[in-house]
């Protein structure tokens, strides 16, 4: 129990003296220190007498034994006891010695300082201390009567002094239990202590607070109990700023949806639930498979709106029980338990197609975004929360190519997933390794048969399965973002070809490399006149070549740096043309110099229709714009002659050469090989 020392007897204050060993713990311990710190001996011998330290008094000098080989020393020092008060000392260390003279501890004796103050004096700051504090204070009898209050209790309550005086601490309680006051201050006049602990408690006006409470007691001479002392502060604040930051940590800002760490556990309770009950269950994947081209293109407040509101739209298609997360930049996550049949998942699966396939009103526009949904099933597919989540996510990737665009996950997705990332691995080494080749493709000249170009086209010489083309691992490398120092390295290799031809004196034509649409960036530009400068090439020597897909990211977007790469020289041809999502409209806004009509429309030539007429349309457009056509993927004379016929300037295919070693292709040039046109 601490006591609060009679301001009159603080004059003849007795010295405290602990006894401590050199490593600073207590060994030793006076009645006198009981009174001044406010601990039993049993309750401090045996610990270090870092008990004592305060924040203010940071070098803690009675750890260190007097300087100069002196026996004794003295400083001035700030402690706090055990009810946690502030108290200004005089210390004393002296050196403890055996019968030989040798160190054995240290004796440290406190002496409270301002023992000349005036206990009126002291009275009156004790007083003041206690109005003038910024935490309320009450005081009671032993009844649990309040006695004195501060201004701060008004302030803090709602109460003045004269409607708390006389009243008991419950005019502060909510009737909760274990949250009164009035219990905790009875308990402290019965011996139990300080208590320092958090209530809930109810102003004047009927608000209810959360308190921090400290509450210790006060002792007549004789050692009887008179009084309990209560001081306490609002935490309301605090409480709140907790509360902000914990839901910061578990919910997406922007949906207000559990994310994915607290969606991993909400999913972990379920799955324990499910084991043991032997529930079933499943986990949804929702992907929007546009978000990112309307985050880019109309801007993030129109793409956290959409996300908003699909997550809104969702909440209809679910049961209170269900679980609704948003899982990622572009995903959402739906956990299903307590399903009587896993049948049930792919009508809800179903539902959300419908929920999210209207168009959403977004910044002034109605804009589609379509979705696609993976499903995962437990315990088919796991029974812990990161295999079904990557169950799903794997399922999702399937499930964009699907109609509808809904998938279940099964054993043969894991394998293949398996053996992309196994892939994925092996091609970050080859890129390291020098396993990658570049072929190359001739263009032939349907008027004279010559070769007037080529097409660079990369080659992998796994180690362990041989050469690969491109559909192995080009696809991979797209979605794990190897696709940038895949292209770098095609664009480095085919300078370098050029170079090495340059230098040995051949004449060769330009040579075409595919950009993916992830490099094609406003840096492009510089990168390749970097590239030229350092290969000494001219512009001419190089073509690039791109899809229809990077027109989707807008005009706006793409114009400028085309026009750029064509005020340097270079010409840029529009590859698989017909297979996109531009429109025709645009085409005449981008600087295009060749059009390539892509294979799927040269294979039914001449015989398919259909095919014929896309070809004719893409040929005399392409005329009438001034542009180089270039049809892919010619394998007969037949085809040649049709497209011969049609004015079409160039082809490129097997009837004339497959892709082959730039040595080959070098001869092929050398030696002025011709495609006979008759």
């Amino acid at each position: 129990m601490g006591r609060l020392p009679d301001p009159s007897s603080r004059g003849s204050a007795e010295a405290a003296t602990v006894r401590l060993d050199l490593a600073g713990f207590i060994t030793g311990w006076s009645d006198a220190a009981t009174t001044q710190f406010g601990y039993r001996a049993d309750e401090v011998v045996g610990r270090h007498l870092l008990l004592l330290s305060h924040p203010d008094d940071s070098d803690f000098a009675e750890l260190e034994p007097p300087p100069n080989g002196a026996q004794e020393a003295s400083t001035t020092v700030v402690r706090r006891n055990k009810s946690g008060e502030t108290v200004r000392l005089r210390l004393t260390l002296r050196v403890a010695t055996d019968a030989d003279g040798d160190p054995t501890g240290l004796v440290a004796t406190y002496q409270p300082l301002n023992t000349d103050v005036a206990p009126e004096a002291r009275l009156r700051l004790y007083v003041s201390l206690i109005e003038d504090s910024s935490q309320g204070v009450l005081v009671t009898d032993t009844e649990g009567r309040i006695v004195m209050v501060n201004a701060a209790f008004s302030r803090l309550t709602g109460y003045t002094d004269q409607e708390a005086l006389g009243q008991t601490a419950d005019l502060l309680s909510v009737g909760r239990d274990g949250s009164d006051f009035l219990p905790q201050i009875q308990g402290a006049l019965r011996g139990a202590g300080l208590w320092l602990g958090e209530v809930v408690g109810r102003r004047k006006n009927g608000e209810v607070v959360p308190l921090s409470l400290s509450i210790s007691t006060v002792s007549d001479g004789h050692g009887t109990l008179t009084h309990a002392f209560v001081i306490f502060s609002d935490i309301t604040s605090p409480r709140e700023t907790e509360s902000r930051l914990q839901h910061l940590a578990n919910f997406d800002t922007v949906t207000g949806l559990p994310n994915r760490l607290l969606l991993s556990q909400l999913l972990g309770q379920t799955l324990t639930q499910a084991k043991r009950d032997n529930g079933l269950g499943a986990v949804l994947v929702v992907q929007l498979l546009r978000l990112s081209h309307i985050y880019d293109t109309l801007g993030h407040e129109v793409g956290d709106d959409l996300v908003a509101q699909a997550g809104q739209r969702l909440k209809q298609a679910l049961r209170e029980q269900d679980i609704l997360s948003r899982l990622g930049h572009d995903k959402l996550a739906i956990a299903l338990p307590n399903m009587r049949k896993h049948e049930h998942a792919a009508l809800v699966a179903h539902k959300v197609l419908a929920l999210l396939r209207p168009a959403y009103a977004v910044g002034g526009l109605a804009v589609d975004c379509p979705v696609s949904v993976g499903i995962a099933l437990y315990p088919d597919n796991g029974m812990d929360t990161a295999a079904l989540l990557r169950c799903a996510e794997l399922a999702n990737q399937r499930a964009v190519a699907a109609d509808p665009p809904l998938a279940y996950f099964s054993q043969e997705m894991n394998e293949r997933a398996t053996e992309r990332f196994r892939v994925e691995g092996e091609l970050r080494h080859a890129l390291a390794h020098g396993e990658l080749l570049l072929y190359h493709q001739p263009k032939v000249s349907l008027r004279t048969g010559r070769i007037v170009g080529a097409e660079a086209l990369v080659r992998w010489q796994h180690p362990r399965l041989g050469l690969l083309g491109p559909g192995h691992f080009v696809p991979i490398a797209e979605d794990s973002g190897l696709i940038l120092e895949l292209g770098d390295w095609v664009l480095h290799e085919a300078c370098r070809q050029l170079r090495d031809w340059q230098a040995r004196g051949l004449t060769m034509p330009p040579l075409a490399v595919n950009l993916s649409a992830r490099q094609f960036d406003k840096y492009l530009p510089k990168r390749l006149d970097a590239l030229l400068a350092t290969h000494d090439l001219a512009p001419q020597q190089l073509k690039l070549e791109i899809t229809e897909s990077l027109m989707v990211r807008g005009a706006d977007e793409v114009i400028p740096i085309m026009n750029e790469l064509a005020a340097m020289g270079l010409g840029i041809a529009l590859d698989d043309f017909g297979t996109g999502y531009s429109s025709l409209a645009y085409l005449k806004k981008f600087p295009i110099t060749t059009l390539k009509i892509d294979r799927a429309f040269v294979t039914g030539i001449p015989h398919q229709g259909d095919d014929c007429a896309i070809a004719r349309a893409i040929v005399t457009m392409g005329q009438q714009m001034r542009q180089e056509i270039v049809a892919e993927g010619v394998e007969t004379t037949a085809q040649m002659a049709f497209l011969r016929a049609l004015g079409c300037d160039q082809l490129q295919g097997y009837l004339f050469s497959p892709p082959v070693p730039a040595a080959d292709y070098e001869r092929l040039v050398q030696q002025d090989i011709r495609l006979p046109l008759h």
